[in-house]
């Protein structure tokens, strides 16, 4: 695998818990990219993007309105599809690191920038679709849009940095299970893959992560994950906001995950919703670490056989 470029893309105004603003550099001050050296991979940070806004700076009262939200998120994620597209140029392997899940929006669009708009495709591991619309959510909050927008759905100012880069036959999720009807109803219309708990458990993390790759490397020229760390268990990772029990397990994940390393099809990874004030001893900290480990360090000859 080339060098590997940690990007952190510090926002918070996508999520309802502003906190995941601090995630990126609370890794960076663990020693992130010393953990990984210290298994053999060649990872720098190359890069920190900050919202123009700091969440630390306001309370409710006097915190921006929706549609500067909206703005700011726009912005942010324009800045970091710009960095993704120039690391990918340049040789190197990006690891963007959150914030919310609204950079979903810049990473990919960034991924695709630099694949001259040549078809990849995503595997997304998380609790929730992230597919709403203004008109479908029930929050306004804009980490729950970015698969919508990626797949061509949403507000004019996302759909100008990521609209449609992603076509719903190449993306395919695991680990759902907390959903509104609207987004649902929107990914079931397009033919998206969704891959819910239950099914999980029925057939097991190495059957459903087969199929995942299979749809994301059909007809693409390359593919990329983003893992919302509240997919997993909150006993596995306490340092998120939104909580849904009955979740990916670390162990098995990680273990699946192995299997990937060295794909040379592999474009980028995406971890997000670290928040490094709800973690508890460092587990979700870790469990970060040892995701990126298993995605990059294969372990055997056969790491890339699923």
């Amino acid at each position: 695998m080339d060098r590997i470029a940690l990007i952190g893309a510090a926002s918070g105004w996508g999520a309802g818990f502003r906190h995941t603003q601090d995630g990126p550099s609370a890794l960076r001050a663990m020693g992130l990219a010393d953990w990984l050296r210290a298994d053999g991979v060649i990872a720098e940070w190359r890069a920190m993007i900050a919202s123009e806004r700091r969440w630390h700076d306001h309370d409710e009262s006097n915190g921006p309105t929706t549609d500067e939200i909206f703005d700011l998120v726009a912005r942010h994620d324009a800045a970091l599809a710009d960095t993704v597209a120039r690391t990918l140029r340049e040789g190197e392997f990006p690891v963007v690191l959150g914030g919310d899940h609204a950079i979903a929006m810049g990473t990919w669009a960034g991924v695709a920038r630099s694949m001259d708009d040549r078809p990849f495709g995503l595997i997304w591991l998380d609790a929730h679709l992230d597919a709403h619309t203004v008109q479908t959510t029930p929050s306004m909050n804009p980490h729950g849009m970015g698969a919508a927008a990626l797949l061509g759905h949403g507000d004019p100012r996302f759909l100008g940095i990521c609209g449609g880069v992603l076509r719903p036959e190449h993306l395919c999720y695991i680990g759902v299970r907390s959903y509104e009807a609207g987004e649902m109803a929107l990914l079931r219309r397009l033919g998206v893959r969704i891959i819910e708990m239950p099914e999980l458990h029925a057939r097991g993390m190495n059957a459903c992560l087969a199929e995942a790759l299979a749809i994301a490397t059909g007809g693409t020229a390359g593919f990329g994950l983003t893992i919302d760390l509240d997919g997993f268990d909150p006993v596995d990772a306490p340092g998120i906001g939104l909580k849904c029990d009955d979740g990916l397990r670390a162990e098995a994940t990680v273990a699946a995950l192995r299997r990937l390393a060295g794909h040379p099809a592999m474009k980028a990874i995406e971890i997000v919703e670290y928040i490094p004030e709800f973690d508890r001893n460092r587990r979700t900290a870790h469990l970060v670490r040892d995701l990126l480990l298993a995605l990059t360090v294969p372990a055997h000859a056969d790491a890339v056989s699923l």
